[in-house]
């Protein structure tokens, strides 16, 4: 689960199958009648408490791994989304990684495996902090990146290396889904001017300092190239089994409620149970309450 036949949480949001994605139709900001500031914070406090509850079944239940990525421009809002979204569930139960540029070592395998190392197990939530989607995003925009992953070879014609590179990964989502994994994916979907914006905060305010990246200015410069990538990747990639949801992210509090509630939805679906005592443990427990009950288990 999910299988085949199975549908991804409806939102106005989704990128369904097939769909010819346009970037000019997707929105940064909330849709016309979206709630304000806050009522979106009431509905992820409600979410934010459905999801504590929903991933303690889930560990208990063992039988599906939940894996979100968010991919993003910089600024666009990753780590406060992920704070936000998953800040009731239990530490035990979720795993985040975020994945910088690859090492030397990790550039000795294929670019799915160190990602494949990262995956979370049957009963835990997974948070991708970017992923293997660098590979047809950052590394479509700055190609020189392929002189380090010593491919034994590269076509002449860069866009079907993209199109070798969807495919693989559109099977290895497939694989883990199959297999038991919910794979949600969000580009948050912020404005060139909203980034601007941002940006100057953290040069403004020295407890933000620490987030500038003097690579964010080199991506910025590059904002059409990563539209059109992110495009054609998000077209290409959109399946029931592994959907995307392009999330306006030009209000941070429209934005987490939005996420939110598309993975409570998606939990809903799994038809999580706690597993029931088998009839010998049941009469066992029954034995043990009894003496605790009793004097003798004073």
């Amino acid at each position: 689960m999910p299988q085949d036949g199975y549908s991804p949480p409806e939102s106005p949001h989704l990128v369904l199958p097939g769909e010819d994605f346009d970037l000019h139709e997707s929105h940064t900001k909330p849709p016309r009648g979206a709630p304000d500031k806050a009522a979106c914070k009431r509905r992820l406090e409600n979410c934010v408490e459905q999801l504590d509850r929903l991933q303690r079944v889930l560990y208990a239940d063992n039988r599906h791994a939940v894996l979100l990525i968010f991919q993003a421009m910089d600024a666009a809002g990753k780590d406060g989304t992920i704070r936000a979204v998953l800040s009731g569930v239990n530490p035990a139960g979720c795993q985040v990684t975020a994945f910088r540029p690859p090492s030397e070592n990790e550039l000795d395998h294929d670019f799915l495996w160190r990602h494949v190392r990262a995956l979370p197990e049957r009963g835990r939530i997974g948070v991708f902090n970017r992923s293997w989607y660098e590979e047809v995003l950052a590394v479509r925009v700055m190609p020189d990146h392929l002189q380090r992953q010593r491919l034994p070879s590269v076509p002449r014609n860069h866009d079907e290396l993209w199109r070798q590179r969807y495919e693989s990964i559109c099977a290895f989502e497939r694989h883990l889904a199959r297999n038991g994994t919910l794979i949600l994916k969000f580009w948050l979907n912020v404005s060139r001017a909203e980034q601007r914006r941002r940006l100057l905060d953290r040069l403004d305010e020295p407890e933000k300092n620490w987030k500038f990246d003097v690579a964010d200015l080199a991506a910025r410069a590059d904002w059409g190239e990563y539209m059109a990538a992110y495009r054609d990747a998000i077209r290409a990639t959109s399946h029931p089994w592994a959907p995307w949801y392009v999330i306006p992210a030009d209000s941070k509090p429209y934005m987490r409620a939005a996420v939110a509630e598309i993975v409570h939805r998606a939990l809903q679906q799994l038809d999580l149970q706690y597993p029931r005592p088998a009839p010998e443990l049941l009469s066992g427990m029954q034995q043990f309450k009894d003496s605790l009950k009793g004097r003798s288990g004073r």
